[in-house]
């Protein structure tokens, strides 16, 4: 027992009618499923306990668990999803809680390697800018800039850095990844950025991270180095519907084109610096980028994620991966020879043996429990070895420290049961708990679900869908979202529709997504068509977004590898593929997707799931069962009256 946390009986005198909140926040009102999960927060600070805890959208999750985080004396890490929730509980969330408590916590956000300035880093790209002929010259112009911001910066987060635009090639250059960092070998290392973030973080109360981070840690220490982020009596993880899936990839192994090019630059840079004649390493660094091409060519008609026994069938693709590895293999022996040097070779000699371990890992027999697959791209490729289930080994995590640990989302329940995230994270006999949102769907929200609908494996249902939702957005006057589970849908619609409304049409892949959604909330009457990214982490308030129309249930694509390794171990194990892992995902999928429509009290909105599955299929009854309690109807004339009432 923690006698230092706050007591959930305290929780009624912060979030009650009348309680401390709603008399020092401006705007605040008081919500009983709020209060009901800041007890439970406070709970389990103070046992010391697992809480999983599903808040619906307007429940005011961040401040029910936020506030608990800072009454309690203990130090605390906050991880999300989206650096959107990040910046909004940093900058916002946190300060206006601090100014109400009155009492003072040490809080930092800490970011990954990647949004910071590498001296050691800089100066290489300086070199090789210099060294790099007529070509380089604006290069050398625009790293100038760079090395006198960092100058003056503090915290050298590019995200200050105005002076070179954030899709720049050069940034990659000026950032240290785990592989490429000296650490203390570093000629830079004392004023190194990354390294005073992370002190930071060890010395403050309250550390605000993303998943991708707080997972790396666990995965180093699971690997007996040193954590990266302080140890903590508690760790809330929000936007935890991201967290299974995520932990796959971390707590796998992968070599990638990306790394390999790395390897290649930064040994030849490095060389530069040391060696008398630095040809030969670059020669032999030339073969392997040209082997990597190869590879990238032999996949020409390959896109996507592709399992790795039917990429290998290919004799083409498998000879260019042996070519990889051979020349890998000499790149590797020569680094070993010049290692001596300087410990910027040291780290590319090891960096290149690595990589080659990982290739012949990848390329040795099956092992039970891993899927061996591979993303392919045009211009880039990943090789992946994936734990079918990490939920052993993130469970041990959690159980291994002595801290509270809460997730929470607006989507872990699925039909009512947290069973599903609670067995893909291997938590055992967490407090569960579900809290409603406080918004009046029935009053505010009508579902459509459209009669005759063709079969939604049929080359018209797209289509269909489009000419359904036309008198539903003329209806709404623009202010809506198509959202699609395939770009070729979603570009057939576009084509569809360019024509045949008078309001603005905003594609995703015409510009930036954050750039859509200015463009959106700023035309107040347009429409925007938009795949999987648009379900989550867009928060459109007010009378901007008054339509939702989904194509289909977002099922995963069958013919993704992983997807089919994990389906073929619940059958082994006696379970239910469908019912127990494709079914619950999708629900997921679903409610992330609806939880667009209503995202403030007076929001009021028309949700039209297209799917003639919703009623034609048993399983459709849970996919309804969890979704938030709105009127349903099959009849477009009652949902076109509602749109009319619509402000």
């Amino acid at each position: 027992m923690n006698a230092a946390a706050p007591q959930p009986s305290e929780m009624d005198d912060w979030f009650g009618a009348g309680g401390r909140l709603e008399s020092t926040l401006d705007g605040f009102q008081a919500r009983a499923p709020q209060q009901a999960m800041a007890s439970a927060v406070a709970k389990t600070l103070s046992t010391r306990g697992v809480l999983v805890a599903e808040a619906g959208t307007g429940t005011g999750k961040t401040f029910a668990y936020l506030l608990p985080v800072l009454l309690d004396s203990g130090r605390a890490i906050i991880s999300t999803g989206t650096r959107h929730l990040q910046d909004q509980l940093f900058h916002r969330d946190l300060p206006a809680l601090q100014a109400a408590i009155g009492r003072p916590r040490d809080i930092t956000l800490l970011k990954g390697r990647a949004n910071y300035l590498c001296r050691h880093r800089l100066d290489i790209a300086i070199q090789e800018a210099v060294q790099g002929g007529a070509a380089a010259r604006r290069d050398v112009a625009q790293l100038d800039k760079v090395r006198q911001w960092s100058a003056a910066s503090t915290s050298g987060d590019l995200v200050d850095l105005t002076a070179l635009p954030e899709a720049s090639p050069l940034r990659p250059r000026i950032t240290s990844t785990a592989e490429n960092c000296l650490g203390q070998d570093c000629p830079a290392f004392n004023d190194c950025f990354v390294l005073k973030a992370r002190r930071r973080a060890t010395e403050a109360d309250v550390v605000v991270v993303n998943h991708h981070l707080l997972l790396a840690d666990m995965v180093l220490k699971e690997e007996g180095f040193g954590e990266i982020l302080p140890g903590a009596d508690a760790i809330v993880i929000d936007e935890a519907h991201q967290l299974p899936e995520l932990a796959s990839q971390y707590f796998g192994s992968r070599i990638s084109s990306r790394q390999l090019l790395n390897i290649t630059r930064d040994a030849v840079a490095e060389v530069l610096l040391v060696a008398a004649d630095p040809q030969a390493l670059a020669d032999q660094a030339k073969l392997l980028e040209q082997a990597v091409t190869d590879f990238l060519t032999a996949n020409a008609n390959n896109e996507g994620r592709l399992a790795w026994r039917d990429l290998l069938r290919d004799r083409k693709i498998s000879a260019a991966l042996e070519n990889i590895s051979a020349r890998l293999g000499e790149f590797s022996e020569s680094l070993e020879g010049l290692a001596e040097h300087s410990r910027g070779l040291e780290n590319c000699a090891e960096r290149a043996t690595q990589a080659l371990a990982a290739l012949d890992e990848l390329g040795a027999r099956e092992s039970p429990g891993i899927i061996r697959w591979a993303e392919i791209g045009r211009r880039h490729f990943v090789l992946h070895a994936t734990p079918v289930d990490p939920a052993e080994r993130f469970a041990a995590q959690v159980y291994g420290r002595q801290s509270a640990w809460i997730f929470t989302s607006a989507t872990l329940s699925v039909g009512g049961s947290l069973k599903h995230f609670t067995q893909r994270t291997g938590l055992d006999e967490p407090r569960e708990e579900l809290f409603d949102s406080p918004f009046d769907y029935a009053e505010n929200a009508l579902l459509y679900v459209p009669d005759r609908m063709p079969e939604t494996n049929t080359p018209a249902y797209t289509r269909a869908v489009v000419e359904r939702a036309l008198p539903l957005i003329r209806a709404s006057r623009g202010r809506a979202f198509l959202l699609f589970t395939s770009h070729r849908a979603l570009l057939e619609a576009a084509s569809l529709l360019r024509d045949k409304i008078d309001y603005p049409l905003l594609v995703q892949g015409d510009m930036p997504r954050s750039h859509l959604l200015d463009r959106f909330r700023e035309l107040g009457d347009a429409v925007l068509l938009g795949t999987s990214s648009f379900r989550e982490g867009v928060d459109v308030r007010g009378p901007a977004l008054s339509l939702v129309v989904i194509d289909k249930l977002p099922f995963a694509s069958p013919d993704d590898p992983v997807l089919q390794a994990r389906l073929a171990a619940i059958r082994e194990a006696g379970g239910n593929p469908f019912f127990d892992y494709q079914v619950p995902q999708a629900v997921i999928g679903l409610k992330q997707g609806v939880g667009r429509l209503i995202r403030d009290v007076d929001d009021r909105g028309v949700m039209a799931i297209c799917d003639p599955r919703l009623y034609a299929k048993s399983y459709g009854r849970i996919f309804l069962k969890s979704l938030p309690p709105m009127n349903v109807t099959r009849d477009a004339a009652e949902t076109i009256r509602f749109l009319n009432s619509l402000d």
